[in-house]
């Protein structure tokens, strides 16, 4: 997938998956006047049938489609565009919904009703993330763990941990800082974006996330970091 340049919107392309007639409009006519160039696709079969003609940038997908589980559709675009900027419309507030869309490939959600400012918001938060280039870095060693954010790659004995784009950037940001406390302003600055507004459950999904897959990838006794959570605070990574 191509990555945008932030300050030309216009390449930006974004494809919205979205049966309601009324936001969809919205969010088509509310992206073109903003600079981007949408597509919209009223069912999952669309959405996939479009993706495999176009590269898009980004993906604003609702999860109640008439015809697939937008879930689905988040894993087989994520699988086949590892590049692409996801993010979920959803009613849904539960934690476990959340968990499952970000389980699924998402980078963000929006809770139904949501604003097209902070829409517009969120996504040059992600977009300028994404254009930032970093100077090259030295691996940074967590025992038998090894970040290397250049590569952008997370090992355990020589083999490959995956993680999903925002998981990495996190315990990137937390391996930089080992054995500090990291305030959660700090996290959400640097994972997501230093003007973030809104909730924050992003980060403790993202963070739940991380854990799960750095626990499941040990399958012989290993030298790992842990994540302590500091109620009130923050976090801190840490080698025991």
């Amino acid at each position: 997938m191509r990555k945008p340049a932030a300050p030309d919107r216009s390449r930006c392309r974004v494809l919205v998956v979205e049966d309601d007639d009324t936001i969809g409009r919205h969010l088509e006519t509310g992206l073109r006047s903003n600079g981007y160039a949408p597509t919209w696709s009223r069912t999952g079969a669309g959405a996939l049938t479009e993706s495999a003609q176009t590269p898009y940038d980004v993906l604003l997908l609702d999860l109640g489609l008439p015809d697939m589980d937008g879930l689905d559709i988040a894993r087989t675009l994520r699988a086949r565009f590892p590049d692409l900027l996801i993010v979920i419309l959803t009613a849904r507030t539960d934690d476990i919904d959340v968990i499952a869309g970000l389980d699924a490939g998402a980078d963000d959600y929006l809770v139904k009703p949501f604003s097209l400012t902070v829409l517009l918001a969120r996504l040059r938060a992600h977009l300028r993330r994404r254009t930032i280039a970093s100077p090259a870095q030295e691996p940074i060693p967590l025992g038998d763990l090894v970040v290397d954010v250049t590569a952008r790659r997370c090992t355990l004995h020589d083999r490959e941990v995956p993680l999903r784009p925002k998981e990495f950037e996190l315990l990137a940001v937390l391996a930089r800082h080992l054995g500090e406390a990291v305030p959660r302003e700090t996290l959400m600055a640097e994972v997501w974006d230093e003007n973030w507004f809104g909730s924050t459950k992003t980060l403790d999904v993202t963070l739940a996330g991380l854990r799960r897959r750095l626990a499941d990838a040990v399958v012989r006794p290993s030298r790992m970091p842990r994540i302590t959570t500091l109620r009130g605070h923050g976090y801190r990574l840490e080698l025991i």
